[in-house]
Parts: C-alpha cells; structure tokens; sequence
C-alpha cells in the first residue's frame, strides 16, 4: 500500500503577549518615539509610518521584555543541529514600530540576514469590530509559489484531510497577539481599512555564535 508523507513543513507560531501592562507600556513609547520622529523611515510600508530599527533601545526595558519573548517562542523550535543539548547561538534582536491607519499596507517581502521573524500587535486597530471587510491579514505566501502553479494554476496538492493546500494563509490580527515565522518566508499586509489605528511591532532574531556558550544563553 503506498504511503504518503508530508515533507519540509513551514513552522508558524501564534501566541498571545502575557501582561496586558506590557502592551500599553509599549503603545506609550511607540506613539513618544513617533512624536519625536514623525518622518520615520520607508521600506516595505505602503503609506503609515515605520519607525528605525533600534527599537531595542529607546523601546527600554519593555521593548526588551517583548524581544526575550519572541527569542523563547523561538527557542522552543530551533536546534543546533552540531550541540543540541546546548545550542552555540543566542538571538540579536532587530526591532521596529510600525502604526498603520486608513488605507495603508505592507507590499510582500522577505527579511534577509535574519533566522526568525515576528510581529506583535499592540492594538488591532479595528475597535472590537469582526468585519472582515476592513483588511489588514497578515498574509504568507507558500515558499514554493509561484513555481508549483506555473503549469496548471487550478492544481493543488492535498492536505492529509483531503482538503488542497493553500498558497496563501491570510491570519487576523488581535491586540495582544504575537505571531513567529521564517524570515525567508514571503509575507505582507493587506490595506487596513479600520477607524482605529493599527499599532505593531516587528522583530527580526539574528543567529549569533555565543562566546559564552554552555552558559547563559541570553
């Protein structure tokens, strides 16, 4: 009988950020660091505003609290494959703000350099509202697009259910929520189309090889 096996799955992570104090002390040094440069600066935003990547540092002691966590969601799915009882990288953290309002979004793109990738909302933007009509997924595109439907579109392959893949997984965001994924891993936002306003963070974790390794790791 033939057996069928899934191979080189993609790991997502949701969770959720523990302290609701964490998240409104962040939403106070974002909307100071945004007073203080309200230009920010322009990468893969469509209109809102982005801030510096030093979010490390004039984010303080939360912003550090909220790397730390990001670095431990991804620790529980990382391996060094040469010491696994005792990995030799520990995790640079590159962190940035981004406030999204009407109409803005996140052309697809990836984040080179960078092992892990994570984004955590600190206000949703959509006021308690589940209209699904006001945008603003996360969208992640299957790594293997778009050579998989090159030659038949219609085409897809079946999940283990029976039901086909999908090519694109589009994810809500809630306030609170943090998300984990690879940074190769093609991803963007869709145009958000709430009243409020949508405040995230984003942090790339960078692999570095730890001189104090069989030590603390972080």
């Amino acid at each position: 009988m033939a057996e069928t096996h899934q191979l080189f799955a993609s790991p997502f992570v949701v969770d959720k950020l523990q302290s609701d104090e964490g998240v409104v002390a962040l939403r106070k040094v974002i909307e100071d660091e945004r007073a203080r440069d309200s230009q920010g600066i322009k990468i893969s935003n469509m209109g809102g505003w982005h801030s510096n990547t030093d979010m490390a540092e004039w984010g303080g002691e939360v912003a550090r609290a909220l790397a730390f966590k990001a670095m431990t969601m991804a620790d529980a799915l990382t391996v060094d494959s040469k010491s696994p009882k005792q990995s030799r990288y520990s995790w640079v953290p590159e962190m940035w703000a981004n406030v999204s309002g009407k109409g803005d979004s996140n052309q697809y793109h990836t984040h080179p350099g960078s092992f892990w990738s994570a984004v955590a909302y600190i206000d949703d933007g959509y006021k308690g509202s589940n209209d699904t009509n006001l945008g603003g997924e996360l969208q992640l595109q299957d790594p293997r697009m778009p050579m998989v439907r090159m030659t038949a579109p219609d085409l897809r392959f079946k999940e283990p259910s029976g039901n086909p893949q999908q090519n694109e997984v589009m994810i809500r965001p809630r306030t609170g929520m943090i998300v984990l994924f690879p940074s190769w891993m093609q991803h963007a936002v869709r145009a958000f189309h709430g009243e409020g306003t949508r405040i995230s963070v984003a942090i790339n974790l960078i692999p570095a090889v730890d001189a104090s390794a069989g030590e603390t790791r972080h």
